[in-house]
């Protein structure tokens, strides 16, 4: 009898703590080679397992009572570009093929094979609806059909993901539409509206996802009027659609809100919308940052603002005889070029010689090279080899004033400036610096 109790007992234990694995094929096989999963929670992830891909083939071993939700699989660097998100509730294996020309699709998982279906079969009918606008049609029998479908779609769905976990992100994403026909403005206008109306941002599974920054980085950046607008009046309403996050998310998590706030600053910034990018910032996202104790937040964005494109350059310093020069007030040039080089650089003293050599085909480009030096011996020595540049020093190298100021942390580093001295361009070599000034 206690051997039969054991026996129960481990069999129990066995099936609470059971392993399980994501596997699946990546194609074309020899582009990928390694896969790392991250578990999402509310504002960042952490590290699950990693294991290699071999002629397309892998099998991650999920650790034993790894908690249910939803978790990154990143095939590629940069790591925020390449991954796709699978949902992982504890219970069963995942099997899935992957292929660079069509993504991701499941082959064992209900609960993501019903996830992903729900949200390619709605899109679809999304798309039929803007094709339905598009094509400049005003049949209500044929937008009622598509609205009638959409419900239909909604409804099974929310009944076969009874009981699942993709049941909360599916009810969570139901469209508010509206019932019959309207013309297209009104159809925008009233999707706006009703944008948040199934959202939940206090709910900790949607929290804990992309689910809800996908969402909200739509609203932002494409709840937009139709009529043809400037930059400066489009990027005004962004910053009102920011501030309607900001009201439907008022009683949230300060550190879900930190991290909602950025995803958005994050985005207006790689889109060059400045005038956003600094609206989230001042309004919303440097606070909250003060107040949670993000420094390094609040550090990361003034040295984005500092150095980028449409920025002027930060100050940089030299002697010339007994005179001391600024960039801020040389004149007369189309362009100037700023390189960060140090004389024990091997990348430096073979790109240099050559950028030297091939601008003085340039008379109206001037040269600010900045020596990253721990002392100005061997310095003086090479520095003598480009009469044609002009020279500044930052002794203290990887510490000094200007390494911070520029964020350089490798060398040659260059800059290119207009006649106003504001950032232009970021070569990664003395080759894309004459590339861009041949333009």
């Amino acid at each position: 009898m206690k051997k039969i109790i054991l026996g129960l007992l481990l069999f129990f234990s066995a099936f609470v703590f059971a392993q399980h694995t994501i596997s699946g094929t990546f194609m074309p096989a020899k582009d990928y080679s390694w896969i790392i999963a991250y578990r999402l929670k509310p504002g960042t992830q952490v590290y699950v397992a990693d294991t290699a891909i071999k002629k397309g083939e892998f099998s991650l071993n999920i650790p034993e009572n790894s908690p249910k939700g939803m978790y990154r699989l990143v095939y590629a660097v940069p790591q925020e570009e390449f991954y796709f998100d699978v949902v992982y509730n504890g219970e069963e294996d995942i099997k899935l093929q992957f292929t660079t020309e069509n993504g991701v699709s499941f082959l064992e998982s209900k609960e993501n094979i019903i996830f992903n279906s729900y949200f390619n079969e709605v899109s679809a009918i999304e798309a039929k609806i803007i094709e339905f606008y598009s094509s400049g049609s005003t049949i209500e029998k044929k937008y009622n059909t598509l609205i009638k479908k959409l419900k239909k779609t909604q409804t099974a769905f929310e009944t076969s993901s009874e009981g699942l976990m993709a049941n909360t992100f599916i009810k969570a994403n139901r469209l508010h539409l509206p019932e019959s026909y309207v013309d297209v403005f009104a159809f925008i206008s009233e999707k706006k509206k009703n944008y948040f109306n199934g959202l939940d941002f206090t709910n900790t599974t949607l929290q804990a996802s992309g689910f809800l920054t996908d969402k909200t980085l739509n609203y932002v950046f494409t709840a937009l009027p139709l009529e043809q607008m400037t930059k400066e009046g489009t990027e005004k309403i962004m910053q009102n659609n920011v501030d309607k996050v900001n009201l439907e998310t008022k009683n949230v998590d300060s550190n879900y809100r930190l991290h909602l706030f950025y995803t958005i600053w994050a985005q207006a910034a790689a889109s060059q919308f400045n005038a956003t990018s600094d609206y989230v910032f001042i309004t919303y996202l440097k606070k909250l940052a003060q107040d949670l104790g993000k420094k390094d937040i609040v550090q990361e964005i003034q040295l984005h603002n500092r150095l980028r494109i449409g920025a002027v350059a930060p100050k940089i310093s030299w002697k010339e005889g007994n005179n001391v020069q600024t960039l801020n007030t040389l004149e007369g040039s189309k362009n100037y070029v700023l390189v960060f080089w140090s004389s024990t650089c091997s990348h430096c003293i073979k790109e240099l010689p050559a950028l030297h050599k091939e601008l003085k085909k340039y008379p109206d480009i001037t040269v600010i090279a900045v020596g990253m030096e721990e002392d100005t011996i061997s310095w003086d020595v090479e520095k003598a080899k480009f009469p044609n540049f002009k020279h500044a020093i930052a002794l203290g190298k990887w510490e000094s004033d200007y390494a911070k100021l520029y964020a350089v942390n490798q060398t040659p580093t260059y800059f290119i400036l207009d006649s106003n001295k504001r950032f232009i361009a970021k070569p990664e070599d003395d080759k894309q610096v004459i590339e861009y000034l041949n333009k």
